[in-house]
């Protein structure tokens, strides 16, 4: 399927964003739409033909598994964000949808070419990757030393603002993409923790649970303070 680029919902917030309309155009022909669904595997562990994908609407993991065959959880891609290794293949990863995903697909050889073509991308290409550098930082200071509340609090907040069609707030009412086992599992606690943390998140009126995995946002400046950081766009 071809790219539609003039109605995708993440044009003003991926990397793509910052080619012109006719550079655009021309990247977009080299791509293709593709759908996985949950559980669906993008891109797997010592892949050497893996292509580069922006996301357009969904969620993916990028994971990890042991000699014993646990699964380490990694790193979560929400919609806009850039999932590929430019010039090395997936040696130890695996990139897996956490949700029915619609990705923008290039082959690896094509991006190359448009970061050679195209300065502006290559640097925004740069700073995502920063960015992903950051989160994950972010992550294992806060699996090392927040507590469990802060912990499970800090992953809501992180959720709601991924959901959000602005960057200038979070979302007030979303889905989690993640089971109760797999937040346990990339938190570093245990599904019981996960699930009275969430109870005692629901009890202080932060939030409130909606069916199976809805979460909608009653207090967001609660949330934040929770979880322990500095400031939010609520």
């Amino acid at each position: 399927m071809s790219l539609a680029c003039e109605t995708c919902p993440v044009r003003d917030s991926a990397a793509c964003s910052v080619l012109t309309h006719d550079e655009r155009e021309a990247l977009s022909a080299a791509g293709r739409t593709r759908i996985i669904k949950r559980g669906e595997m993008l891109f797997a562990a010592g892949d050497d033909d893996a292509a580069c994908a922006t996301l357009v609407s969904g969620a993916l993991k990028v994971s990890a598994v042991d000699r014993e065959g646990t699964e380490q959880i990694l790193a979560l891609v929400h919609p806009s964000g850039f999932i590929g290794e430019l010039f090395t293949p997936f040696a130890h990863h695996d990139v897996v949808a956490l949700t029915e995903s619609k990705l923008c697909t290039f082959a690896r050889k094509d991006i190359e070419r448009a970061i050679e073509t195209y300065p502006a991308l290559a640097r925004a290409l740069l700073r995502r990757s920063q960015e992903d550098l950051l989160a994950t930082r972010n992550l294992l200071e806060l699996t090392a030393h927040a507590s469990a509340e802060a912990r499970l609090a800090a992953l809501i907040h992180d959720f709601a603002a991924a959901a959000s069609d602005s960057s200038c707030h979070i979302a007030r009412s979303f889905e989690l993409p993640l089971t109760r086992g797999e937040i346990a599992n990339m938190l570093g606690l245990t599904i019981e923790t996960v699930s009275r943390k969430l109870g005692e998140i629901e009890e202080m009126g932060a939030i409130a649970r909606k069916g199976k995995r809805g979460i909608e946002l009653v207090d967001p400046a609660l949330l934040q303070a929770l979880s322990g950081r500095q400031s939010a766009d609520l």
